[in-house]
């Protein structure tokens, strides 16, 4: 089964820009761990800070896009890994060991599907979709049904640009994974409280960032739903 962990620290410039050292020794540590997980791991990408961030969402009749983070928070997501494991354990287990456990924290939760990917490339980029808690419906519900079918229709349209997508369980489905001196901490539920929350992704390609705004516009989302655009750091594994 698949199980994705999103990577939630607090960000600073130069560990979060490429080229610098404290960017290289983050990223060796993650090299590290990709090469212990092994098969373990179904897809991953690290992500360009969140000021970056592009965020497209529907107001009524009109889409507004909004450049930088969509609200100040001292954590936000910085990257994310899919885990294929046979239990939720094993995936919290496994989670523990991500670099970033150690300072900030990995939410795990169960996918409903996923479409794996190959290795992300300088083009490539990263659609979050968030919801608010109360306006998700379950799967396999009529209502999740008919959005199934409206990416579906997506995904043709765009057709090779995709590169991989998927879908998650409730958020409270989730277990938030933190490492402290050599403990592992857990706990129940999203990592953000009475807030928004991810209820799925999509990983593409695009020649900059007009042209994955554009993708995106055409992402379907509830009345209330936001998607946020990120573009992925090409680190080379």
């Amino acid at each position: 089964m698949h199980y994705l962990a999103t990577i939630v620290s607090g960000e600073t410039e130069q560990a979060m820009t490429p080229g610098t050292p404290e960017f290289g020794a983050g990223l060796a540590k993650y090299a590290q761990f990709q090469e212990q997980a092994g098969a373990a791991i179904a897809g991953g990408a690290a992500l360009y800070p969140s000021a970056t961030a592009i965020n497209v969402q529907r107001m009524g009749d009109e889409t507004l896009v909004t450049d930088g983070p969509f609200t100040e928070l001292n954590e936000v997501v910085t990257g994310f890994y899919v885990l294929d494991c046979q239990s939720m354990d094993e995936a919290v287990e496994l989670a523990g060991k991500i670099p970033a456990a150690s300072k900030g924290s990995v939410e795990v939760r169960p996918m409903v599907m996923w479409m794996p990917h190959s290795t992300p490339g300088a083009d490539w980029w990263t659609a979050l979709l968030w919801s608010p808690q109360g306006e998700l419906f379950a799967p396999e519900s009529a209502e999740w049904q008919s959005m199934a079918v409206a990416h579906q229709q997506f995904a043709e349209r765009v057709g090779a640009a995709i590169k991989a997508g998927g879908a998650l369980h409730p958020p409270e489905t989730a277990r938030i994974v933190r490492e402290r001196d050599g403990r592992l901490l857990l706990t129940d539920g999203p990592y953000i409280e009475g807030a928004e929350v991810i209820d799925g992704l999509y990983v593409f390609t695009a020649a900059n960032a007009a042209q994955a705004t554009e993708i995106v516009r055409q992402i379907p989302r509830g009345e209330k739903g936001r998607t946020e655009l990120r573009q992925i750091v090409d680190v080379g594994f």
